[in-house]
């Protein structure tokens, strides 16, 4: 295992190729590694497909991760990096491990002393925090919003209190 590792992918936030999202680094690393964990086959298989357009995708393994994965499973998964082969996680989109199913996998890799390396790519907080002009020297980041109304709107409310009782920034996401 001296040089395996598990690779947090960051995918495109939108249709932008990744050649001009990417670095050239985080291409060549994506081209090199033989097993992925992803929340969908089909659109990781899509992305390496845009990655490196020679790839041989069916040489590749790939371990679906979503809420329900438990936790032996996720330790299966990095099985390969134990036997000295990289994986690489690959989120829906953006970085992986953010509000995301990849943090039960780093969390995993972390506590088996694993070497976990972070690719640098799209974060949509941070580019939704770069574009506001809001405190960016305070924020705080909260996940996902109850889905209650009730709940959501009390939610809201505790947030709008912190943001001008502690000058912090409030962040959070929802889903398309």
């Amino acid at each position: 295992m001296k040089d395996a590792a598990l690779y947090l992918i960051p995918t495109t936030l939108g249709d932008t190729p990744v050649n001009q999202v990417l670095p050239s680094y985080n291409l060549r690393i994506t081209s090199d590694l033989r097993h992925f964990i992803v929340e969908n086959v089909r659109t990781a298989r899509r992305f390496l497909k845009q990655c490196n357009p020679e790839i041989d995708i069916d040489s590749l393994a790939f371990y679906e991760l979503n809420e329900h994965t438990d936790r032996h499973r996720i330790s299966a998964y990095l099985k390969p990096i134990r036997q000295g082969e990289s994986v690489g996680i690959i989120s829906e989109a953006g970085c992986p491990a953010i509000a995301d199913p990849g943090a039960d996998v780093v969390a995993i890799a972390q506590s088996e002393r694993i070497k976990v390396v972070p690719l640098v790519g799209p974060s949509s907080l941070l580019m939704a925090m770069m574009a506001s002009g809001f405190n960016g020297q305070s924020f705080a980041f909260h996940g996902y919003l109850p889905i209650e109304s009730g709940e959501r709107i009390k939610t809201l409310k505790k947030l709008e209190n912190r943001v001008y009782s502690e000058n912090q920034t409030q962040l959070f996401i929802e889903t398309p």
